[in-house]
């Protein structure tokens, strides 16, 4: 395993993140395909023992019961609190991110962890209702009360995450080190202002769906796990610009062949190439993160890169809100 520095935070985390979406209790309104808390125990540890140190979650993933099995996991595993960088978030809740919401979901969040404070805490979207300076505020209060130990964003325009930013920078508040974006080969459309701004201001790239859903991890658009079946927001994000994106996969496969390496690995060293810290990968077996690992010592051509990168068409955007009303689904990631 590798390891980088998040933004300017001094916090050292392993190239590959486990994206702890997968673990929880399974629901009709939520994720059908989670694991249980055995088989996540299984998987927070096959992660630990290969050198993954950084684990991502949220406080609405499987209703907070990924939040939970995190938790009891790390205590029964005998991992200790200083060998591993926790990062979890907060908007899809009452209030979003008005100062009391944010307020009573860290505690929240910290009681199901069992821990006293997360190294990184993410803001999930952009909140309209909320005014900026406000949420600013709120986050930069956490830190200064050592709950929190650097803040981050996740999807968003570039225009807003300039001007949270800004904010920050005006009033002397803590800025943010990290953005979890939406981004992978079949989707780069942040490639136009957000990862431009994140780069500029030195902001690390912790990509989620790095792996587009497992479309860029086999040669065919479908499997047939429960998730391919039933997970109707993965459908939602991908299967619309198939035809096209099925181009990208075969040159991904093509690839992959020829380096005698997996599609995943092939997936991952392309991020890495284009400057991302560490992809959130959801893996939900064991060998499946194992490829995953191995791609922070895979390097890429200049020429493979370009390769990956010509049959790219412009896609609708996912990830970033409209103003309105903001129910969980779709695009929870």
């Amino acid at each position: 395993m590798k390891y980088a520095e998040l933004g300017n935070t001094g916090i050292k985390v392993s190239r590959i993140c486990a994206g702890c979406m997968s673990y929880g209790v399974p629901s009709d309104d939520f994720l059908q395909w989670t694991l249980d808390y055995e088989k996540s125990r299984e998987m927070i540890k096959f992660a630990f023992d290969n050198g993954v140190t950084f684990f991502d979650t949220a406080n609405c993933y499987s209703h907070g019961t990924s939040e939970e099995f995190m938790g009891r996991a790390f205590k029964e595993l005998g991992i200790k609190r200083e060998d591993i960088v926790v990062a979890t978030k907060v908007y899809f809740n009452k209030g979003k991110l008005q100062p009391k919401a944010i307020a009573r979901e860290i505690e929240d969040s910290l009681k199901r962890l069992g821990m006293d404070y997360v190294d990184l805490y993410q803001i999930h979207r952009f909140d309209y209702s909320t005014p900026i300076e406000e949420t600013m505020v709120a986050l930069d209060k956490l830190v200064k009360e050592g709950k929190v130990r650097a803040i981050g964003a996740s999807a968003m325009y570039g225009y807003q995450f300039y001007n949270m930013q800004m904010a920050a920078e005006r009033n002397g508040l803590t800025p943010f080190s990290t953005m979890q974006n939406h981004y992978n080969l079949l989707y780069r459309e942040d490639e136009r202002e957000l990862i431009p701004i994140c780069k500029q201001m030195n902001v690390s790239l912790i990509p989620y769906s790095p792996l587009a859903s497992g479309h860029l991890t086999r040669p065919t658009w479908n499997s047939d796990s429960k998730r391919s079946e039933t997970d109707k927001t993965m459908k939602s994000k991908y299967d619309h610009a198939m035809e096209n994106d099925m181009k990208i996969v075969e040159r991904v496969a093509e690839i992959a062949s020829k380096r005698g390496v997996s599609m995943t690995e092939v997936s991952l060293a392309w991020l890495f190439a284009k400057g991302v810290t560490a992809p959130i990968v959801g893996a939900t077996k064991p060998h499946h993160f194992a490829d995953a690992i191995k791609s922070v010592d895979l390097i890429l051509s200049e020429a493979e890169v370009d390769y990956l990168d010509e049959p790219y068409v412009a896609h609708s955007v996912v990830g970033p809100l409209s103003a309105g009303p903001n129910p969980l689904p779709p695009f929870i990631r």
